[in-house]
């Protein structure tokens, strides 16, 4: 005897039809298109920054700084003389000058430190017996003022060189390293020009000499900015 399940005819789509009714296909969903990556960001033209300084200046602590905070743009440090420190403003981005400087409209002026004034003498001088000395301990005295003095020491009773101002200071405190006179510099010239046969005293009442940062009002940039900030102690992370 047939077995009546058999009689019924399995389609093959076993399970598609309801009450007789086929059921109608689930249309596919379209795949979604994935969105473009976007395109990496072109990488920074290499630039520099141009940094003046008169001789004594000491940027290397912002230096630093920069090179940490800016290592994709070169800092080139660019010695220039007091003389001509303004005209130089036109061939620096900025720079580190000494006061005083003629203002005008077009000028930024930041002033940052003062240095100290020195009398260097010959190590056989008796100023080196005190550790700090006063104008009036230099009466008698052959001061030697270089080409290049940036102070202007005024020091009564003081004996005139024999002798052509040298060049520079460095000449001048060759010419005290022999024993001749004294010359009267800020602190970091002193050390600039260090020898074995002078020494330096500070000069309590001496002019002092400030160190400023300068730049031209139409080169500033958003370096010159940067560096600004530097200088005035900001953080990376400090808004201008």
């Amino acid at each position: 005897m047939a077995n009546g399940s058999g009689s019924r005819g399995r389609g093959s789509g076993g399970g598609a039809r309801k009450g007789g009714v086929a059921r109608p296909a689930t249309p596919k969903r379209p795949a979604k298109a994935k969105a473009p990556r976007p395109a990496p960001a072109p990488p920074e033209p290499p630039r520099s920054f141009v940094l003046g300084a008169v001789p004594g200046a000491t940027p290397g602590k912002w230096i630093g700084l920069w090179r940490e905070r800016l290592p994709h743009v070169s800092l080139e440090l660019r010695e220039i003389d007091v003389a001509g420190q303004r005209a130089h403003l036109d061939e620096v981005d900025a720079a580190l000058v000494r006061l005083p400087v003629v203002a005008s409209d077009d000028l930024h002026l930041i002033p940052l430190y003062e240095e100290q004034p020195v009398v260097v003498m010959s190590v056989d001088s008796h100023l080196t017996a005190g550790d700090e000395l006063e104008t009036a301990d230099l009466a008698g005295e052959v001061v030697i003022v270089p080409h290049d003095d940036v102070l202007g020491a005024r020091i009564p009773d003081a004996v005139a060189p024999a002798f052509a101002p040298p060049a520079d200071t460095g000449e001048a405190i060759a010419t005290v390293a022999a024993g001749v006179g004294v010359v009267i510099v800020p602190m970091s010239l002193a050390r600039a020009h260090q020898r074995r046969d002078v020494e330096y005293r500070v000069l309590r009442d001496g002019p002092v000499s400030t160190v400023a940062l300068a730049w031209l009002r139409d080169r500033t940039t958003p370096d010159v900015e940067t560096f600004v900030g530097i200088v005035r102690g900001r953080t990376a992370r400090s808004s201008r």
